[in-house]
């Protein structure tokens, strides 16, 4: 498959309303299967926002509750879903993010890796202690949350793991929206990888989200964005455009890893 048409469910969380989290999500899932998109992505802790005074009560167990859930709609629409939800493991909790094919399958889950302390998700979540590529269709595929995209680190280590596609998932404040703008297209760009990012839309509880979920190509290029408000963004990218960049610009060759 060279061709991937992606959608980005930019959705306003209500704090804590799984149900109606649930029915947006669910419509906007359906709008992303009538574009013949082959993936969506739903925006992190998209059923329950960081609802601390109830998260034990909200988290479910790897493949029970709302985990199950996204499976099968993704079987029954025959597409892909990328999502985070609350994940119970034991006494501990966890921002658990999954990916399923578009046969119902999960392809492999990740554990958030950098908890983000003004929103207290280090006094209620575990961190995870790895990260997530997988061999796609479309091309080796890894996936990353949230404040992931301020550690470079993390996005080069993905791109070593051979990956051509980065997924990203988040609630990104508005009131610091140029920093989600230009570290995604940094990430892109100091890679040569695609990454398609999508973010919350609207106020949940005391925090306006901001938007701008976007695709950007591997020489940083925007594809699509949205704006400040709740919507489905849709763009097409080539995977094998990522070889080609990188054939004619080998930068990553000349890095002296000798040296650093």
């Amino acid at each position: 498959m060279a061709k991937l048409v992606i959608s980005l469910a930019q959705m306003n969380i209500i704090m804590g309303d799984v149900a109606r989290n649930t029915a947006v999500m669910q419509r906007m899932v359906a709008d992303a299967a009538r574009r013949k998109s082959h993936m969506a992505l739903l925006p992190e802790l998209w059923s329950t926002g960081y609802d601390w005074a109830n998260y034990r009560e909200l988290a479910s167990p790897i493949n029970t509750g709302i985990f199950s859930e996204l499976a099968t709609l993704a079987k029954k629409g025959e597409i892909s879903i990328y999502a985070s939800m609350l994940e119970k493991r034991a006494d501990q909790f966890a921002n658990t993010a999954a990916f399923f094919a578009a046969n119902g399958r999960t392809m492999g889950f990740y554990r958030k890796i950098h908890l983000f302390p003004q929103f207290q998700e280090d006094r209620y979540l575990q961190a995870g202690s790895s990260w997530l590529t997988m061999d796609l269709p479309w091309g080796p595929t890894a996936v990353a949350m949230n404040e992931d995209v301020r550690y470079p680190e993390l996005f080069r280590k993905l791109t070593e793991e051979s990956a051509s596609l980065i997924l990203v998932i988040a609630q990104w404040p508005l009131a610091n929206i140029e920093h989600w703008r230009a570290l995604i297209q940094a990430r892109a760009i100091e890679n040569q990888v695609f990454v398609a990012a999508v973010n919350a839309a609207g106020q949940t509880g005391e925090t306006v989200f901001g938007g701008h979920s976007m695709i950007v190509d591997p020489n940083g290029k925007i594809i699509v964005e949205g704006g400040e408000e709740p919507m489905t963004i849709t763009g097409e990218i080539e995977i094998d455009n990522v070889h080609e960049i990188r054939k004619g610009m080998p930068v990553l060759d000349y890095r002296r890893t000798d040296l650093y």
